[in-house]
């Protein structure tokens, strides 16, 4: 019954992101989440060659190609 529950609220927290996930000016999405260090990548182009790295005050580095957004990695993820 627990695996249940928990695979029922796995679902619905996937759900719950998929129509905006559908609305990004994308073509392809990759991600990767490292546990053991708690880093979720999101990658929009393959390979992601990023010139610049900003990094904001809430633990996101947002990696760019010149104007480009490529890739955010998001860190402390499970804790979100």
């Amino acid at each position: 019954m627990a695996t249940q529950l928990k695979t029922e609220t796995f679902i619905k927290g996937c759900m719950a992101v998929v129509s905006d996930i559908v609305k990004l000016p994308l073509d392809y999405m990759w991600i990767d989440y490292d546990r053991e260090a708690d880093v979720l990548y999101i990658s929009f182009q393959k390979p992601q060659r990023a010139t610049k790295t900003i990094e904001t005050d809430d633990d996101i580095l947002i990696r760019k190609d010149n104007d480009k957004i490529v890739g955010i990695t998001v860190l402390n993820a499970s804790t979100r």
